[in-house]
């Protein structure tokens, strides 16, 4: 049986942590920031644990991590 692959786009934009949650960073924070509210933009610093239905597609795409 083949090894399967893992998404690159993956592998550098997403970490599990010890108990297997998906840890990623906020989306909508690259440009047009002035539009943002300073809340929205203070709350998406750092890092989130992603929600269980999103978790599942992206644990698919890591298989191995």
């Amino acid at each position: 049986m083949s090894k399967l692959k893992t998404k690159s786009g993956a592998k550098k934009r997403f970490s599990l942590t010890a108990t297997g949650k998906v840890k990623g960073s906020p989306a909508f924070l690259s440009h047009n920031l002035r539009k943002r509210s300073q809340k929205m933009k203070r709350q998406a610093r750092g890092t989130m644990i992603l929600n269980d239905s999103d978790a599942r597609i992206v644990k698919r795409f890591i298989p191995y991590a």
